[in-house]
């Protein structure tokens, strides 16, 4: 009877730690996604909203539309734009935005506000201005400091930002994206600010994601030609540009105007390359299997309630959708 017992007791466990084990991957399952974004260049307009979406292209604003915080407790400039979310390695989410009042002109801004969360609800945030953080060097001379990202370095177990600079000082004559690493509790860059990449022309809007075979896809808006457009370089290796192959072309499914890229991955398991038709009221949504070939699905409206500009979207959980509607409810 004793052995039995312990048999019975035995398959028992082995049942409790399956059930914990499937409830753990359904608690981490994505059904939904989270778009963060600005809404325009008035400076009540320039802060960051919410929307979710179902299926990744159709999006419904949280609160009514109207901001989930507000840039004058967040900023210097009393205005954010371009906000961009990651979820962490480390049960954080991460957001950089560009500190910024477009009023004040397109060379006005300084910094960078970078901000983490445990629940996309309640965020820690700091400002980094250049001209005060790098006295006496370059970045002393920024005019602008444009649409910060972050991305996870696995060699380096760090965070990293990066971002588009302009200086007025001659050392920095047209926007190029450079990089530093954030430091441990995000509340600060690490060091100066190195080159990611140069283009040799003007280059805004950079967006980086990692596919399946561990290559890099860096997609950028060139700024400094006659056929502005979305670019893509790959790379094995995020600090060796000399090895980087530029892809011929670019990856908007449109000959309209664009701007503010930014790609994820489908809960399905396609990508999804959206950006900012500004001179158009839409935003337009394409999709690939291979972040190589695009196709657009579909053009999204930007009215009502919903007028997004430069955003970028990740997958969420049941839990974490529930949290941020009970959050940011809906009353119309």
């Amino acid at each position: 009877m004793r052995k039995n017992l312990k048999t019975v007791l035995g398959i028992c466990l082995v049942c409790a730690g399956t059930f914990a084990s499937t409830t753990t991957l359904q608690a981490k399952k994505k059904v939904a996604y989270l778009f963060t974004y600005f809404t325009g260049n008035a400076p009540e307009q320039e802060q960051i909203c919410y929307a979710i979406s179902t299926d990744g292209f159709s999006y419904t604003p949280l609160n009514d539309g109207k901001p989930v915080i507000s840039s004058d407790t967040i900023s210097l400039k009393k205005g954010v734009r371009d906000p961009h979310i990651l979820r962490g390695k480390d049960g954080y989410f991460y957001m950089v935005v560009t500190d910024m009042r477009s009023s004040q002109g397109w060379t006005s801004n300084r910094g960078i506000v970078l901000m983490r969360s445990k629940d996309m609800v309640n965020w820690t945030h700091h400002t980094v201005n250049f001209p005060e953080k790098y006295a006496n060097t370059m970045f002393a001379n920024v005019i602008r400091v444009w649409a910060p990202q972050t991305i996870y370095d696995k060699k380096a177990k760090k965070y990293m930002v990066y971002f588009s600079i302009l200086t007025d000082d001659g050392q920095c004559p047209y926007d190029k994206v450079f990089w530093a690493y954030a430091n441990e509790d995000f509340s600060d860059l690490e060091g100066e600010p190195k080159v990611l990449f140069d283009y040799k022309k003007p280059s805004i809007d950079t967006d980086i994601v990692q596919d399946d075979n561990g290559t890099y896809h860096i997609f950028f808006k060139t700024e400094g030609e006659q056929k502005k457009g979305i670019r893509q370089y790959l790379a094995k290796d995020l600090h060796n540009p000399a090895e980087w192959e530029l892809l011929p072309g670019t990856f908007e499914d449109t000959d309209k105007a664009v701007e503010g890229s930014g790609v994820f991955q489908r809960i399905e398991g396609d990508w999804v390359l959206m950006y900012d038709c500004y001179m158009n009221g839409h935003y337009q949504f394409c999709t690939s299997k291979d972040l190589m070939k695009f196709k657009r699905v579909q053009d999204t409206a930007t009215q009502g309630a919903f007028t997004p500009r430069h955003g970028t979207v990740i997958a969420i959980t049941q839990k974490e959708l529930k949290r941020l509607q009970k959050a940011f409810p809906n009353t119309k």
